[in-house]
């Protein structure tokens, strides 16, 4: 099951102030009719006092009639309704508010996450993944094998056969992947069709640019939260080997994967480097964990961002 990622402890606290806002405007509407219509606060006395009859003969089992209390409370229902609606008023004024009524903005139903509470779950892990804008357009639902062709063209099926595997057994089998090779090949593309299939789900998945993660790891904005930055059910690392590699870069680099595998959690990483180059430029252990903790996939082939400029998808 998708992790209790701690960012989305902001949304409880949404919908408790949603709540609690409600039912002050609800407070406020009910303050401003009762001194408006009297006569319907003489109407809600009524109903409460009906109410609390009706508890007290359920209470100590005596006899009551249903369908006589349920008209009762009808006929105050329509006499408010109808009071309401001679003063200008919507004839639901004076009902409770909520933005779902199906959970009543609690978020939960029968102890399960409401409809509700899952769409916004996941609106919250997409503003928290980091490309929301970049999976509108990069995703499985644009996957074309047009541009690949002989080995290029069966590298690239492995590499998405190997997605869907990570993707169909995620809940139970963390599998971290490093795709490398070529410029434009489509590694990132992959990582993205990847994040957009678990983020729907409700998985937490964070993404940084090789540059942007290592200045984070140095100016300690990560350093704060780091451990929901472990925590994450999905990190990816697109373009490593992009950035200025040093001491602090190799120590992070290492400390990171390192921790990613010792709780058991997925990493993607997108790199042109190949895996000498990787030992070359980092170390000897961090390749030794990467061949020992990832799924090694290799593209090649021509620059796709380059093919399509060139060749249109709307041209044979």
């Amino acid at each position: 099951m998708p992790a209790d990622f701690s960012p989305l402890q902001a949304i409880a606290k949404e919908y408790e102030d949603l709540r609690l806002s409600n039912e002050r405007l609800a407070a406020d509407r009910q303050a401003r009719i009762f001194k408006e219509i009297p006569a319907c606060w003489d109407l809600h006395e009524q109903m409460i006092s009906l109410s609390m009859e009706h508890a007290l003969q359920s209470a100590y089992g005596k006899p009551v009639n249903e369908a006589e209390y349920h008209a009762k409370m009808q006929d105050i229902r329509l006499q408010k309704e109808n009071m309401l609606i001679s003063a200008g008023y919507p004839a639901d004024y004076l009902e409770p508010i909520y933005r779902c009524p199906v959970c009543r903005d609690k978020g939960y139903v029968n102890g399960e996450p409401c409809v509700c509470m899952k769409k916004r779950r996941i609106e919250a892990l997409y503003e928290q993944s980091g490309i929301q804008d970049y999976l509108k357009t990069n995703n499985f639902s644009t996957l074309s094998t047009r541009y690949y062709e002989g080995e290029d063209l069966i590298r690239f099926k492995k590499a998405v056969a190997c997605c869907h595997e990570m993707i169909s057994h995620f809940d139970t089998r963390k599998d971290s992947l490093l795709f490398y090779g070529t410029v434009g090949c489509g590694k990132s593309f992959l990582s993205g069709c990847v994040a957009k299939e678990l983020l729907d789900q409700g998985y937490s998945v964070l993404y940084f640019s090789g540059i942007v993660f290592f200045d984070e790891l140095h100016q300690n904005s990560l350093y704060s939260g780091i451990q929901d930055l472990y925590n994450y059910d999905l990190v990816i690392i697109d373009d490593l080997g992009a950035e200025m590699t040093n001491s602090f870069v190799t120590t992070a680099l290492f400390t990171f994967l390192n921790e990613r595998v010792l709780r058991q959690k997925a990493t993607i990483i997108s790199t042109n480097l190949n895996l000498s180059e990787i030992r070359d430029r980092y170390s000897d252990r961090i390749a030794s964990r990467i061949v020992q903790s990832f799924q090694l996939l290799r593209l090649s082939g021509p620059d796709i961002r380059i093919r399509k400029r060139l060749q249109p998808e709307s041209e044979d």
